[in-house]
């Protein structure tokens, strides 16, 4: 047995091995897991290790990130993400998982790291540990990470003869963001909301997003609110549609948004989250994913029901 640094020359074997475990719930595209776990720039090589066997096959794995990347964005840069540790169910209980997430919290103790976070990376795949998961959960819980917190993604199917329902609010509007409003969107977000929404937009445009993905309420031709939504066209795959090889039809994600702080009370969140859903079902889209949320009885209201849930752990370090 071998412990060896991450490489993508392994990416085929890295997904077989996650779909051999985890295809029922979870099933990994090889595209997704390359641009979640290789071309994601904060991923930290020097904590992300693979373990082969005696016949070189890959047994399991384990994903690091820290915050890395040259960005005037303001980001925390005292945390670090175990993305995702994995090991062959053949091979369990022989301390594999052990040695692996050991040597990861090492090498993020020795980057001056304050805390450890399991999932919610940029370029994510899960908000936590999913719920019915509690083997995992014990095991990480002995080796002192505290779950601080609950979360869910939300789903709702629309029959394609269905009314597509657009909201009406007096004195606002709702549009696509045109390539000719990137700059306007990025300074509402960083104006609003500083921080990771903000730096994901970044990221967005700069892998050739033409604004398609962005809904944006507008008072007098001001932006004061947005929603992202996604489909498998968009440039980036989001969390709200990782796992589209669970559905037999297109899927859409909804997801984040947010509206100024002085313009709220309006019902303006409830309004462009319905102009995201609309926008989606103009393009054809009838099964739409909320993901990474605690809002359960807002996204009710708009019929949408739990299907999956998470509990976040975080570990002290430093």
């Amino acid at each position: 047995m071998r412990y060896l640094t991450w490489h993508i020359e392994r990416l085929d074997e890295l997904v077989a091995l996650w779909n051999k475990e985890l295809h029922v719930s979870l099933p990994m595209r090889k595209e997704l897991f390359k641009q979640n776990s290789f071309l994601d720039k904060n991923i930290s090589y020097e904590g992300s290790r693979m373990v082969v066997n005696d016949d070189d096959e890959v047994i399991g794995f384990i994903i690091v990130k820290y915050f890395k990347e040259k960005t005037q964005v303001n980001m925390r840069d005292d945390v670090g993400w175990i993305q995702a540790i994995l090991v062959d169910s053949e091979y369990r209980h022989r301390g594999i998982g052990s040695e692996l997430l050991k040597h990861a919290e090492a090498i993020l103790t020795q980057r001056g790291l304050k805390q450890i976070l399991l999932g919610r990376d940029m370029y994510h795949y899960l908000p936590g540990i999913p719920s019915e998961d509690q083997q995992t959960r014990t095991w990480f819980e002995k080796r002192d990470y505290k779950h601080f917190q609950s979360d869910v993604d939300m789903t709702r199917s629309y029959d394609s003869s269905e009314e597509i329902y657009w909201p009406s609010k007096p004195n606002v509007e709702f549009s696509i963001v045109q390539e000719t409003e990137k700059e306007d969107l990025l300074h509402f977000l960083h104006r609003c909301f500083p921080g990771r929404w903000e730096h994901e937009a970044v990221h967005y445009f700069e892998k050739g997003g033409t604004g398609r993905e962005f809904v944006v309420l507008k008072e007098n031709g001001e932006i004061i609110g947005f929603c992202r939504i996604n489909d498998s066209k968009s440039p980036i795959t989001m969390g709200n549609i990782n796992w589209a090889p669970l559905f037999n039809h297109e899927l859409g994600g909804v997801g984040p948004l947010g509206v100024d702080s002085e313009k709220r009370k309006n019902g303006y969140g409830l309004a462009i989250v319905q102009a995201g859903i609309a926008f989606l079902r103009e393009r054809g889209v009838n099964q739409i994913v909320i993901d990474w949320t605690g809002l359960i009885d807002f996204y009710r209201k708009l019929g949408y029901d739990v299907w999956k849930s998470y509990e976040a752990y975080q570990k002290e370090i430093g």
